[in-house]
């Protein structure tokens, strides 16, 4: 397995999504199966909105158990080693934008986290998570903008988060 693969969970990300699996493939996927019988045995299935209807949310419902599948199949719970200065999955990371001057903290972490952190959350393959992973505190890099452009940061701080 590639670490391009891998995403990066805390415990609690982990617990949670594997809770809504065995719901979505549990109870609620009965439950839609049952709605499904229920509109058919109304018969003409051209007109009937609730089969329809039912029919969407199933295929919406089994797709979520697919992504969540694949997701805690290739999930690991911590953070990969990395030094203490260096900028890397699970970090609350500081930088300073070179030309502007301003501040942004934010944790760099997956959309999983994003759900329920207390923090803003940069996925490590979104332009700037991928230009500072690796980095080390004191490093400027670049990363390019939606219109092209070329952003410089420099990294401040990257700490352990703590929820």
């Amino acid at each position: 397995m590639t670490t391009d693969e891998v995403t990066w969970l805390t415990q609690e990300a982990y617990d949670r999504l594997a809770e809504e699996l065995a719901d979505r493939s549990g109870p609620r996927r009965t439950e839609i199966a049952k709605r499904i019988e229920a509109a058919r045995e109304e018969g003409d299935l051209k007109e009937n909105g609730g089969y329809h209807a039912a029919k969407e949310e199933q295929g919406k419902n089994e797709a979520r158990v697919r992504q969540l599948q694949h997701l805690l199949e290739h999930a690991r719970i911590g953070v990969p080693d990395a030094d203490a200065d260096e900028v890397s999955h699970g970090k609350v990371i500081t930088i300073s934008f070179v030309d502007l001057g301003d501040e942004e903290t934010f944790l760099l972490g997956s959309r999983e986290e994003a759900a329920h952190a207390s923090i803003e959350v940069y996925s490590p393959t979104s332009p700037l998570g991928a230009a500072v992973l690796g980095a080390k505190i004191g490093d400027t890099v670049s990363y390019e903008l939606a219109n092209g452009k070329s952003m410089k940061v420099q990294i401040l701080r990257a700490e352990p988060y703590t929820g």
